[in-house]
């Protein structure tokens, strides 16, 4: 059964044709006051598959964010077909607000074929559902924010994904000092979602966007945006789909960061389905700034 968080998002998804390639989506705001980077990377996903010809599944996506997003007014996704080959197609798509670029994205798609095949080994992660629910957690300590609304904001931005973190998430570790630069965390949809693997893709791509730059917290024993000691946004963001997968089956995120300097972030991570398959590979940069007294 799908939620009626779910059943928003997947209509927040679901694009409106203006144009033979030209898109309109609503928006809506995010934890902060701007439009949340996996909802434009999602939805300009889905501008672009349906330009592409039947059959061939998204690979790999490169996007940067250029500008902030208004939540208050619908986003115009502009597709480029820049390519059809025999085995491969690119597409560009350029999202646009109030008359300027806030997004690019280029997206390739690929017909199935056999090749080699190898991955790395899925990394220990206890069972899902021996953990608490993000929704559990939020609640138990919603002290650690600055005001109720900031928790109710989370609760809403999450309400359509199981998230379930393997170890303490950022703001539950703020103040303990610098940690280990890695985070796990388990997730689904709430609820089934329907068999076509763009979907499945996309909503992946929207929930990549949540957690990847906790990594960057932990190293630095900082607690997030939502707990007010640091400022930041997603600069840029690549993903490459290696195998086929369920977004509304256990996904477990393996994050990372390698690297901080500059006011930036780096954050890597590998996403396996619960039986060991390496599915989704994800890299991203963002802005990462303490706030001056």
């Amino acid at each position: 059964m799908t939620s009626r968080a779910l059943q928003s998002l997947l209509e927040l998804l679901d694009l409106e044709r203006i144009e033979q390639d030209i898109f309109r989506g609503a928006s809506r705001p995010a934890v902060v006051p701007r439009v949340f980077g996996g909802q434009v990377a999602a939805q300009a996903l889905v501008a672009a598959g349906r330009t592409v010809p039947e059959g061939r599944d998204a690979h790999s996506l490169h996007a940067y964010f250029l500008r902030v997003g208004d939540p208050g007014a619908p986003i115009v996704y502009q597709v480029d077909r820049i390519r059809d080959g025999r085995s491969f197609t690119t597409r560009r798509v350029v999202a646009v607000q109030h008359g300027q670029p806030i997004f690019h994205l280029s997206a390739s798609f690929q017909t199935y074929e056999d090749g080699l095949d190898h991955q790395e080994p899925m990394p220990p992660a206890p069972d899902p559902e021996t953990l608490p629910t993000s929704e559990e957690l939020l609640l138990q300590h919603r002290d650690r924010f600055p005001g109720p609304s900031v928790v109710e904001r989370l609760l809403e931005a999450r309400a359509a994904v199981d998230l379930r973190y393997v170890g303490a998430p950022p703001f539950l570790a703020a103040g303990n000092g610098p940690s280990e630069p890695r985070s796990q965390v388990w997730f689904r949809t709430n609820g089934k979602l329907a068999d076509d693997p763009l979907l499945h893709v996309c909503l992946a791509t929207y929930v990549s966007d949540m957690t990847l730059l906790d990594s960057v917290l932990l190293a630095h024993g900082r607690g997030g945006w939502a707990v007010g000691d640091v400022v930041g946004a997603s600069l840029d963001h690549a993903m490459w789909f290696h195998r086929p997968f369920r977004a509304d089956e256990w996904l477990l995120y393996d994050q990372q960061s390698p690297s901080a300097s500059g006011g930036r972030g780096l954050g890597t991570a590998r996403i396996h389905t619960q039986d060991g398959r390496l599915a989704v590979s994800v890299i991203q940069e963002g802005v990462v700034r303490v706030p001056r007294d």
